[in-house]
């Protein structure tokens, strides 16, 4: 049974999250920074900013460990951390991946 970390879930969250409302961030983003905007339409768009959720924020989404939910250490090619790839690397678990030797 795999036990699946509470940081990896909300991870996956806060990707789905940013990926739905990213579209509509960056427009409100946008004219809320444009100065050439009256600063009512900018304040208001800074309104709407501010009611989306906590996880619609890119900032929000960190590269973790799919296995043990680590935070550092990452290879982001494959998604895990140094010990994980370092275990599945030397168990042959990892296509293409082989110790090497010189």
């Amino acid at each position: 049974m795999l036990f699946v970390n509470a940081r990896v879930l909300r991870d996956i969250k806060a990707r789905k999250g940013v990926l739905d409302n990213e579209l509509l961030r960056r427009a409100y983003l946008y004219v809320a920074r444009d100065q050439r905007q009256p600063p009512q339409i900018r304040h208001q768009a800074q309104l709407q900013l501010n009611t989306f959720g906590r996880y619609t924020r890119p900032t929000t989404v960190k590269n973790r460990c799919v296995e043990t939910g680590r935070g550092r250490g990452i290879m982001s090619e494959f998604g895990l951390c140094r010990t994980v790839f370092r275990l599945k690397a030397r168990n042959h678990e990892l296509p293409g991946v082989h110790k090497a030797s010189w």
